[in-house]
């Protein structure tokens, strides 16, 4: 969906961005060419272009036309995560590729490089390329060297990057480098950035980088890409979208360690100008778990396996050590402080680094795990004494704090509630440790989890449960909805044909349901220790289509699921939430949950269809 620029404000509509990302580092991309958004060495480092959070203060690479006179055309190159923006004008036409360099071999040693490569296509296209580097989230205004000829360093703090270009870089004050240059039919000017060690560039002054080599990795990256996406198969009208999908995802996993960040940004708001502004460049449980879940769906199943080791590793093999979230590369501490030298997103602030909800208590992390760890063992796979007890003592904690309030799955800063998803996942903890205990012969604890199971689900159905109106609620006691409650077949606690589900879905639609998208709960309802309004929530509107098809309703499981596919731009790229007012994309871009539960929702639709799924593995 097209969505342009808001009246009297430089800032891009959200979906104007396009995602490059090498599994290490991210960077978007606007529509004119602009990198307004990049972290490097790692997803959750300090900016060193971010003006999509302060247009004066962050820091771009900009590089389009001299003189822009018509609307460019981009799209990714087939199965890869290579931008190609169309640019025409009155002397003729040329093409931008852009992308982080990838290699096999990259996980351990990436080359953590920006590539910018201009082709002409027809005529002469006169471009200007404008790189304004600035760390540390724009606080710091870089040094720029001259190194050689083309050939720039730009240093600050602990932070380094090296700058080439075929064109000819000149300074502009002391802090900008800019070059005016023509590229004509069958010509090719490249661009690279690339992050250095200031100390290394220091002790032995960088060297530019040969053309050939250049042109080496732009196509060894279009390889790689093609590679990946290979091995997905998802038959149907929607398997392309569901591979656009995939991509992305694994653009937002850290390669060294399996981590999949929610989404590469921090502080896109949730709300225009309000303070639903959180930083996303985390890898949580609950969100990387049902990526892996979507991905192995469709053929990728060795993420899977790398996440588990992941949170194993992370939570130190122990369940009282788990985090409900982690950095890229299983850090703790994720400290929230406020950037108040940013203006934020149009004007949203605060501007967030860190998540305070990294130690918050949500219980459904146990189930998600477990679940996990029963699917991975179902392909195959078995379970050694080290991982064995780490999964009993997973188990052991859901059975001893499951019936605490929590702050749910949607991390609310309001008092804890007894959210019924959450005592669901609970539910799922015990149900997949039984599975498991029973199918590979360990010893366990069964007598008391089989009780513990069947108490859990007493409780959901006596207190989680409006008698009056045969449905689901969001919370002991309420009457309100959520639609989390729509996870609640996936994980087996109920069939998606059963009667009590489908008035749940129906009353879900009924209630939530604004302009064929659907909010995640009432926030005028719901204490969730915040202000304002939010937008609909997109993974949410997926899962209402997952699970009317499930049902077999086909007819308006398409029209919700067609809806929802809407909401993306035209890079098939999804945020998390959308403006029905304004009609534009909302939050953190793009999210990793609603990527994965568009899959889920054509996995659930192909299945009904009789496409075929490669779920071996």
């Amino acid at each position: 969906m097209t969505q342009g620029t808001q009246p009297g404000s430089p800032y891009p509509s959200i979906g104007d961005y396009a995602l490059i990302g090498d599994c290490h580092a991210a960077a978007l991309v606007s529509r004119t060419g602009s990198i307004d958004w990049c972290c490097l060495p790692r997803f959750d480092q300090g900016s060193c272009f971010g003006r999509i959070l302060d247009w004066e203060k962050g820091g771009f690479c900009s590089l389009g036309p001299a003189d822009p006179d018509g609307p460019a055309f981009r799209r990714y190159i087939e199965n890869t995560m290579v931008l190609e923006t169309l640019i025409h004008t009155n002397g003729g036409e040329a093409r931008i590729l852009d992308c982080f360099a990838m290699r096999e071999g990259g996980k351990l040693a990436p080359y953590l490089q920006i590539l910018r490569v201009v082709e002409g296509v027809r005529g002469r296209v006169d471009l200007r390329l404008h790189v304004a580097p600035r760390f540390d989230y724009g606080a710091l205004r870089p040094w720029l060297r001259h190194e050689g000829i083309r050939l720039y360093s730009a240093i600050g703090g602990d932070d380094a990057l090296v700058i080439y270009s075929d064109a000819n870089l000149e300074l502009q004050g002391r802090h900008d480098l800019i070059a005016n240059f023509t590229v004509r039919a069958g010509e090719r000017v490249r661009t690279t950035i690339a992050y250095a060690d200031p100390a290394a560039i220091d002790r032995e002054r960088p060297t530019a980088p040969e053309v050939a080599e250049i042109d080496r990795r732009l196509t060894g990256t279009l390889d790689w890409w093609r590679t990946w996406a290979g091995q997905a198969r998802l038959d149907g009208p929607d398997g392309p979208g569901a591979v656009r999908s995939a991509l992305t995802i694994k653009a937002l996993t850290n390669a060294p360690t399996g981590a999949i960040v929610a989404a590469p940004t921090t502080s896109l708001p949730e709300r225009p100008g309000g303070e639903r502004n959180w930083d996303y460049r985390y890898s949580w449980i609950r969100d990387s778990a049902l990526c892996v879940r979507s991905l192995a769906d469709i053929g990728y199943v060795a993420e899977a396996d790398h996440f588990r080791r992941f949170i194993q590793r992370s939570a130190a093999g122990a369940a009282d050590s788990l985090q409900i979230m982690y950095g890229p590369g299983g850090e703790r501490t994720l400290t929230e402080i406020e950037l108040t030298h940013l203006e934020g997103y149009r004007g949203a602030r605060p501007v967030r680094v860190g998540n305070a909800a990294a130690h918050q208590l949500q219980l459904d992390a146990y189930g998600e795990l477990l679940d996990l760890s029963w699917r991975w063992y179902e392909r195959g796979h078995s379970i050694d004494d080290d991982y064995w007890r780490f999964l009993l003592d997973l188990v052991d904690t859901a059975a001893d704090r499951w019936d605490e309030p929590d702050r749910g799955i949607w991390e609310i800063r309001g008092v804890p509630q007894h959210f019924v998803h959450s005592k669901v996942l609970c539910w799922t903890a015990l149900d997949r440790g039984i599975r498991l205990a029973e199918a590979s012969l360990r010893q366990a604890p069964l007598r008391r989890w089989k009780t513990t199971r069947a108490a859990i689900r007493a409780a959901i159905e006596r207190d989680g449960y409006d008698k009056e109106r045969g449905i689901f609620t969001q919370s002991f006691g309420s009457r309100e909805l959520d639609a989390a409650l729509l996870l609640l077949p996936s994980v087996d606690f109920i069939p998606y044909d059963d009667e009590r589900m489908i008035r749940t879905v129906d009353a879900i639609e009924e209630e939530l349901l604004q302009d064929g998208l659907l909010l995640r709960y009432r926030v005028d309802k719901t204490d969730d220790g915040l202000t304002g309004e939010e937008g609909a929530f997109l993974a949410c509107t997926f899962w209402l289509a997952e699970c009317l098809a499930h049902q077999g309703r086909m007819e308006e499981a398409r029209v919700i699921f067609d809806r929802a596919s809407a909401t993306g731009n035209d890079l098939g790229l999804f945020a998390e939430e959308w403006d029905t007012h304004r009609n534009e994309m909302l939050g953190n871009f793009p999210q990793g949950l609603t990527h994965l539960s568009h899959i889920a929702a054509a996995v659930a639709l192909a299945q009904r269809h009789g496409y075929d799924l490669k779920t071996e593995g």
